[in-house]
């Protein structure tokens, strides 16, 4: 995956997470099926930007971006800040 298909992802999951919103807004889903959805969604937001961000430190120290891969869910979500 190169950095334009990780891009295209994260607008995508971003336009459905701003569905998701709407649909909430106007009654078409309950706040449970919105919470656990958007779940997903962020966490594969965050996946994608974390993946991004890699290839793009690879690229800045002379390394294959193309050698990085998406880390797990578990593992993104549970980095020190």
């Amino acid at each position: 995956m190169d950095d334009n298909n990780v891009l295209t992802r994260i607008h995508g999951l971003v336009e459905e997470e701003h569905k998701l919103r709407q649909e909430l807004a106007q009654g078409k889903i309950s706040s449970t099926e919105e919470h656990a959805r958007l779940k997903d969604v962020e966490e594969a937001l965050d996946q994608c930007w974390d993946l991004l961000r890699r290839r793009r430190a690879a690229r800045e120290f002379g390394n294959n971006p193309d050698s990085e891969q998406a880390h797990s869910v578990s593992e993104v979500e549970n980095y020190l800040q």
